[in-house]
């Protein structure tokens, strides 16, 4: 028995040697995060981001360093990339987002809300994240499409009801058990037709499954789970 187990260890450490080596046989040779496509994964067919203009260049670029360099990114340029489709191919003007960082996920947003002639708002309450976030909105050129609210989250949404504005689009990437009153608080001003995006749905710890049942039991909601490679993101519709 001492011997079974002894030789599963050992191919255990064999196996977890051969997947280290394996991983940094895949990282480029310069040492790079190139475009940030291994930070989420991609696949052979994956390329950058191209730009239409000089103001979405000096974006794409801030984008990319903020990838190299790995600045407290919150999603991954896929998943980053997706966000900006979904918002700019939907014609968004108003879109919030719940947990700011360092505005990675924010600028994705941002361009594709300017594309569409929209805003977006992020909530942020760390004061050292909210300074990190201008410098970088600023370095992308879209500070004038961003508006951050700073404080609590739980508290400054309300906002968004006493605006009697309603959200086309709703990203909740902030800290997960806080994930079902933004979700209850702020329903009620997403547009039929609108999209709520919860981030981090594949991480461990798992997220919060009052969250998961309210996207995945209310006839009015629609829900499905996307790139589960890496951080997964849940995609929810309010049905018109």
């Amino acid at each position: 028995m001492r011997t079974l187990v002894t030789s599963i260890v050992v191919v255990a450490i064999v196996t977890l040697a051969l997947n280290s080596a394996a991983a940094e046989e895949s990282k480029p040779k310069d040492g790079s995060d190139k475009y940030g496509f291994s930070y989420g994964g991609g696949t052979e067919h994956d390329k950058p981001s191209l730009a239409k203009d000089d103001q979405e260049k000096k974006a794409l670029a801030a984008l990319d360093e903020m990838a190299r360099g790995r600045w407290y990114l919150n999603i991954t340029t896929r998943e980053g990339r997706v966000l900006r489709q979904l918002v700019e191919t939907t014609g968004a003007k108003r879109v919030v987002e719940i947990g700011t960082s360092s505005g990675y996920s924010t600028i994705w947003l941002a361009l594709g809300a300017r594309a569409s002639g929209g805003k977006v708002f992020t909530h942020e309450i760390d004061p050292k994240m909210i300074k990190i976030a201008r410098e970088n909105f600023k370095k992308a050129g879209v500070d004038d499409v961003i508006t951050i609210i700073e404080g609590d989250a739980h508290k400054t949404i309300k906002l968004h009801k006493e605006q009697d504005q309603q959200i086309d689009v709703l990203f909740l990437d902030a800290e997960k058990f806080g994930y079902i009153d933004y979700l209850n608080q702020l329903l009620p001003v997403v547009r039929p037709g609108g999209l709520i995006f919860g981030h981090d749905m594949h991480k461990r710890p798992m997220p919060d499954p009052r969250f998961i049942k309210a996207i995945t039991t209310d006839p009015n909601l629609d829900t499905s789970f996307i790139m589960m490679e890496c951080f997964g993101i849940s995609m929810t519709v309010k049905k018109r």
